[in-house]
């Protein structure tokens, strides 16, 4: 049964997509969107995509809403491209999705039941795992679907998990600290010199920590954007209160820099909220 807001939906992603198609006509068109093509777009798309997290992080409704119009602006944009190049439209990508939808829930679409949430987990991870082998005929290897442009950490602890379901990984977290305190121990190795074999090092030290997280069920992106947030509060928080007495920050010594650090860090102790 369609509701009112389902019509409304409708009338609304009609407009969006005619929108679209006006802006890509030959003929009346924007000349920077008929410019652009699947790679020109993809950075903003990933963009929009972080802009969404950052709204949801700051649990701001009307900016979330907004965010998520952009991010649909990109689909359409996609879609509208596909279609062009008669690879796809909105609709195959819209039937696509709800295909693999109603595929991996047949719980709820397909009678299925399952006696408890372990179950149902199976039942998910074989789906998955019947789709990747589909996806292996084309790349044979078990990393193959594992996207390129994933955030770097994102994507290493991603390779480590997918690597995991063959059986290559620690068997704990134990054992990739103890390869952190072997990485750090190669960079400490390294001449001040060899810039290019320090580079390496360190990025074998940073798919060792991705790694760490996921086997302590933490998300190293989230977490590293997290810390960037606190740095980002604590740093203009040394910011005000340098301005506050006068102070010009390029004129603080490292003690100095330290004082006002723990000042924000710990302000119970400082005696300010």
């Amino acid at each position: 049964m369609i509701d009112e807001s389902d019509e409304r939906a409708r009338a609304a992603l009609v407009r969006l997509l005619d929108i679209m198609r006006r802006l890509r006509a030959p003929e009346g068109g924007c000349p920077w969107d008929l410019a652009q093509d699947f790679g020109s777009i993809a950075p903003y798309t990933i963009e929009e995509a972080y802009e969404v997290a950052e709204a949801v992080a700051r649990g701001e409704p009307r900016a979330l809403e907004s965010e998520l119009g952009d991010l649909l602006f990109q689909v359409v944009f996609h879609a509208q491209m596909g279609a062009e190049k008669r690879w796809f439209d909105f609709a195959s990508i819209a039937d696509a999705i709800s295909n693999k939808l109603t595929e991996r829930h047949p719980h709820v679409f397909a009678g299925a039941t399952f006696s408890n949430s372990a179950d149902l987990n199976r039942a998910w991870e074989d789906h998955k795992a019947r789709e990747r082998a589909a996806q292996r005929e084309a790349a044979p290897s078990e990393l193959a679907d594992v996207p390129l442009a994933l955030p770097a950490l994102s994507r290493a602890a991603k390779l480590g998990k997918r690597a995991s379901r063959v059986g290559f990984d620690w068997p704990d977290a134990s054992g990739v600290r103890a390869k952190i305190d072997e990485e750090l121990r190669e960079i400490d190795a390294v001449g001040v010199e060899d810039q290019e074999h320090r580079a390496e090092e360190l990025g074998d030290l940073l798919f060792a920590t991705a790694n760490w997280a996921r086997h302590q069920g933490v998300d190293p992106e989230e977490a590293l954007r997290r810390a960037n947030a606190k740095f980002e509060r604590r740093f203009r928080a040394m910011e005000a209160r340098a301005a506050e007495r006068g102070v010009a920050l390029e004129a603080l010594d490292a003690a100095a820099w330290d004082a006002l650090w723990n000042e924000v860090k710990n302000p119970s102790k400082s005696g300010k909220s």
